[in-house]
């Protein structure tokens, strides 16, 4: 009984998280929110970027080279067929072979 209440508790929650919005902003969204709503995805992007590439040691074997592999198929298939989706699935894919096989 007990899992049963607490998978509704967070449904309740995930719902209203995801419908609060609509509630608060029906009329019109403020220009701040439209603001934050076109910079933050670059931003945490770039973010995600700096976080997966710190502890790249570019002095020793392989020298960073599966990343910055990985990276240029992330980039270069994202510039090709604009799937953010398949550009960091394939680049993921990439990594972990050039990992396990290569270096």
């Amino acid at each position: 009984m007990k899992p049963a209440i607490l998978i509704a508790v967070m449904a309740a929650v995930t719902m209203l998280l995801r419908f609060l919005p609509f509630l608060i902003f029906r009329k019109q969204t403020p220009p701040y929110i439209t603001y934050l709503g076109k910079v933050l995805p670059s931003a945490i992007i770039g973010m995600l970027v700096i976080y997966c590439l710190k502890d790249v040691n570019l002095t020793t074997h392989p020298h960073g080279l599966p990343e910055l592999i990985a990276a240029a198929c992330v980039v270069g298939l994202q510039v090709w067929k604009r799937n953010t989706l398949l550009s960091i699935l394939a680049g993921t894919a990439v990594y972990m072979i050039l990992v396990q096989f290569a270096f």
